[in-house]
């Protein structure tokens, strides 16, 4: 999943857990009141929990989903809440040794040490290590999970809290918002500028399960931060569910970096939510490389709300044999002299299935706005699927929209070249698709980027045999 794993196994093993707090299975109003009871929400969040699950079962799928695509989950049988403490520990010796040891194998404690600001490691509901550079929280940068956020931090949590993704936003972002637990609550001050990432990694460590963090940033008038994110499960014969929310930010003149590398087991579903709004002059990247997981549904989105705000979405995604791969971005252009620029690239296995599906709006009465969409798909084998489904909306004068799709098969002249030269036909497919992404590997930070590459090299050893 990303540059803490060693392998694509090695993330796929657990721990069994005696909880001191469970929900149970299923998800219904005493589910609510138990999540409610035990992180002790203030009254508004309880009846925001409950005004979200009721638009939870009103709301449908989308369109797009078939009954094929989502057969084996069964909401009814998930496990809503689980967790041991609802306070992380500061300190790595304080974790729980079963806790510590999953990060440890993980590579959570040695990471942070070389490379990040601040880490949020969260184990099933809630996060179990919280930590941040004393340097950073003198400036006043916070960087908690959204427990703490929304009960240290209320006046700017409740301030931002909903505004980006409603409960009716979708099915998803409505069974969220009522059982919603850990993520990361973000604030950078004005003018400050964060040099090293701050990080969160989600662990998933229980069968019938899901997860559902919420993350909030906020990075005020010309701060910057950069924000990686880690996932990863251990692969259970029952279905595991991921269903995320996170809201950014972006305020007047500020930058923020949001880079995701996922490496979910195959039985996760894995719908997500996830967008942000830059005001005048300020950037949003979103940086994804989605590897693993049964469905993946996500589509990051960029609200560009002010004068000559800017927004980037660059993807990867790898679908293997029985995978689904739904990716794509949205750029919505409520301002003049906005640009945008997608590049989503994807790559499929056997039977794997990877999609675009992406929108681009530029509203009427808006001049001066740019956007730039290109979408490639690498076929590996006859029976490999791709699709793209780009939906754009322009309109006012003097816009320019560009959109470009390619759908290639990888060269097998190429392939029967290097294996001449004694190259095995795994690694020589393994060059072939690193080449093909390679300028969007550049992009992540170069731990993630070496380990990204590792992790294709073992999808491809695994496809090709």
């Amino acid at each position: 999943m990303d540059n803490l794993h060693q392998s694509i196994d090695a993330a796929n093993f657990h721990y069994d857990i005696d909880y001191k707090y469970d929900a149970g299975v299923g998800l219904h109003e005493q589910t609510i009141d138990y999540i409610s009871d035990v992180k002790n929400d203030a009254p508004w969040i309880r009846e925001f929990r409950k005004t979200a699950l009721k638009k939870f079962h009103e709301i449908s799928l989308p369109r797009w989903v078939t009954n094929r695509d989502v057969r084996d989950l069964d909401f009814s049988a998930i496990r809503y809440y689980l967790a041991n403490d609802q306070l992380p520990q500061m300190s790595w010796e304080k974790v729980p040794q079963d806790v510590k040891t999953t990060f440890e194998r993980l590579g959570v404690p040695e990471k942070e040490r070389k490379f990040f600001a601040g880490v949020e490691a969260q184990f099933d509901s809630e996060s179990a290590y919280s930590r941040i550079k004393e340097d950073l929280s003198k400036q006043g940068v916070i960087f908690v999970n959204s427990t703490e956020g929304l009960n240290k931090f209320p006046e700017i949590f409740r301030k931002y809290f909903g505004t980006v993704v409603p409960i009716t936003d979708n099915k998803f972002s409505a069974l969220n918002s009522a059982v919603f637990s850990g993520g990361s609550f973000i604030y950078v001050p004005k003018n400050v500028q964060v040099k090293q990432p701050l990080q969160a990694y989600f662990r998933i460590n229980s069968e019938r399960f899901g997860q559902f963090e919420r993350t909030l940033i906020i990075v005020d008038e010309g701060a910057e931060v950069t924000y990686l994110e880690g996932c990863t499960a251990p692969k259970f014969e029952t279905s595991t569910l991921h269903s995320a929310v996170v809201e950014i930010i972006a305020l007047k003149n500020a930058k923020i970096q949001y880079i995701t590398v996922q490496n979910w087991s195959n039985n996760v579903f894995n719908l997500v939510t996830k967008r942000g709004v830059a005001h005048e002059n300020a950037e949003i990247k979103w940086i994804d490389c989605n590897i693993g997981s049964r469905l993946t549904m996500k589509y990051p989105a960029i609200y560009l709300a002010g004068k000559y705000a800017k927004g980037e979405v660059l993807s990867i995604a790898v679908a293997a044999d029985g995978q689904i791969q739904d990716t794509g971005a949205k750029m919505i252009h409520l301002a003049d002299n906005t640009s945008s620029n997608i590049v989503s690239k994807s790559v499929s296995f056997g039977g794997g299935m990877a999609s675009y599906r992406g929108v681009v709006n530029i509203s009427k009465n808006l001049k001066g706005c740019k956007n730039n969409t290109v979408c490639d798909a690498l076929l590996i084998n006859p029976t490999s699927k791709t699709a793209t489904f780009p939906k754009i909306n322009v309109s006012g004068n003097k816009n320019i929209v560009q959109h470009e799709a390619s759908v290639s098969k990888i060269s097998e002249e190429q392939i029967f070249y290097m294996q001449q030269r004694g190259i095995p036909e795994a690694q020589a497919v393994s060059l072939s698709v690193n080449g093909f992404i390679n300028d969007l590997v550049r992009e992540f930070p170069m731990e993630y980027s070496i380990e990204m590459k590792r992790l294709i090299d073992m999808q491809t050893e695994k496809a090709i045999g």
